[in-house]
């Protein structure tokens, strides 16, 4: 299992690791992932990035307020999510930043560190 820690005192849920095919989240191992910065779910994504829409991420988006971004890990590399996403995000006042799921879980500890409001969305690393 590959380990990384974060400021302890950071709030919200802390990715520890990764695990078999999965995120470990606090102690618990996901599959795949939604992250927001008070909490984690498990999540059931559709098979590749080119098929997720809003709707796979409404957790997500009903954020109040709205996260700055959504961190999207695309699985073992990076790939591209589909034009009906990035315009749904985009339409309301969403960024978008894609990676593999490694370096968005990596990417999500660091800026949940400097306490930004963002959410995270980790597909499978398998």
């Amino acid at each position: 299992m590959t380990r990384f820690e974060r400021d302890p005192d950071a709030p919200g849920p802390t990715v520890r690791g990764f695990a078999g095919g999965g995120f470990t989240v606090n102690e618990t191992v996901y599959r795949a992932v939604l992250l927001t910065p008070t909490s984690a779910m498990r999540w059931d994504p559709p098979a590749s990035a080119a098929e997720l829409l809003a709707g796979h991420v409404e957790p997500l988006l009903a954020l109040d307020p709205s996260p700055e971004f959504l961190l999207l890990g695309t699985g073992p590399r990076l790939a591209h999510p589909s034009r009906a996403l990035r315009e749904a995000l985009e339409a309301r006042g969403i960024g978008l930043e894609s990676m593999d799921s490694r370096a968005a879980a990596r990417t999500w500890g660091l800026l949940r560190g400097e306490e930004r409001w963002i959410a995270a969305a980790l597909m499978p690393l398998d």
